[in-house]
């Protein structure tokens, strides 16, 4: 079966190997570009969250290159995510496109549907092969979030960020393409010996800033404009907790990790003590964990009308007035703009340097623990 998904940063990689590896064919949709941007937003419900809007635009453009089936998770709780297949399907099918829809729910859903996808997804491979095909892509998962880490932490120290860049995409193209768990090490280890050459000489601690906020908006780069990038190249290192890796820890395999939902509930129970659906209770955990460990900032992103998180933006400023920590609250949807988002960015960087002067800071913390492990 030719299968696609939808977009989310780097989780092309191993989803792409994971379907080619069960025997089937994957047809990743184009990049997310201004058209997905128009389909989406033409054919999804006015009041729908821009991630709904994005993965519709991206089925669409991937149907149109002759996808027979989409392959996408399922939710569950108050955020709106947990319908988005149903209502995708019914939009999909009202304007005449046949397809199987492979809902990956997770255990705690409708495991009617997940038996049903697991079914397909393994009709055409004997087990040790599905299994060895399983391996590459969570190897392949881990792997790519620990080199994003890296290109994170360097990319604010290199004097060339263009050639800093570029060694991440090559590093990138190159887990994308390798077939075997053994030499993903090697493709991380020749990424970091580039972006040590390119290290210019530092004047001063950077500033560190944490992303939090809804998972769809944080990863994807074509939705949040760069961010990440953006300020790795005005000379800020960007910290972040929630990854691929991380999300598929917590959520399809949190008996075996259970330290993530532990750690979520320690930190934001002061502030948010229930369980509010999609990704605001961990948004309200990362900005105590930024405040504890005294980063600069946070930037929250979240998409306009996403109910946990406005939950969480609710929270913020009493957390903010706790720990000191000032937080810029990005919101956006089909009809934000790139030059806005700089201009605030440029805002509050300027905000967190008067304070690092003002507080005298003198240090640029340790190497941290996210670029340990390899």
């Amino acid at each position: 079966m030719r299968l696609t998904f939808p977009h989310m940063g780097l989780l092309s990689i191993p989803v792409e190997t994971l379907i080619n590896g069960l025997g089937h064919e994957a047809v990743p949709a184009p990049p997310t570009n201004k058209r997905t941007f128009e389909l989406g937003s033409k054919y999804a419900p006015e009041g729908a969250c821009l991630p709904f809007k994005i993965n519709l635009g991206n089925y669409i453009e991937a149907l149109e290159r002759g996808a027979e089936g989409i392959l996408m998770a399922g939710g569950l709780g108050p955020c709106r995510f947990g319908y988005y297949a149903q209502i995708q399907r019914q939009i999909l099918e009202d304007l005449g496109y046949q397809f199987t829809l492979l809902l990956l729910e997770p255990l705690g859903g409708e495991r009617r549907e997940l038996y049903r996808a697991l079914r397909v997804l393994l009709e055409k491979v004997a087990f040790p092969q599905a299994v060895a095909a399983l391996r590459l892509a969570w190897e392949k998962i881990r792997w790519v979030d620990r080199g994003n880490a890296l290109f994170r932490y360097y990319l604010p120290r290199c004097k060339d960020k263009a050639e800093a860049s570029k060694s991440y995409n090559q590093f990138l193209e190159s887990i994308r393409e390798e077939k075997k768990v053994c030499r993903l090490k090697a493709h991380l280890q020749k990424m970091e010996v580039s972006l040590k050459r390119n290290l210019g000489r530092e004047t001063g601690p950077l500033l560190r800033v944490k992303i939090i906020g809804e998972i769809y908006m944080v990863l994807e780069p074509r939705v949040n404009f760069q961010l990440e990038k953006l300020l790795g190249e005005m000379g800020v290192e960007v910290v972040r907790e929630m990854s691929i890796s991380q999300w598929v820890e917590e959520h399809l395999l949190g008996f075996f990790y259970p330290h993530h939902k532990r750690r979520t509930i320690l930190l934001s129970e002061p502030f948010l003590p229930s369980f509010v659906g999609g990704h605001g209770r961990e948004t309200i955990a990362e900005m105590v964990d930024a405040g504890v460990n005294r980063l600069d900032g946070v930037i929250q992103v979240l998409p306009f009308t996403c109910m946990p998180e406005i939950v969480a933006q609710s929270i913020t400023p009493e957390v903010s007035a706790v720990y000191q920590l000032p937080v810029l609250s990005l919101v956006i949807d089909e009809h934000s703009a790139e030059a806005g988002i700089i201009t605030r960015l440029e805002a509050f960087l300027d905000l967190l340097r008067r304070k690092r002067l003002k507080m005298g800071a003198n240090s640029d913390g340790p190497f941290r623990r996210e670029q340990k492990g390899w």
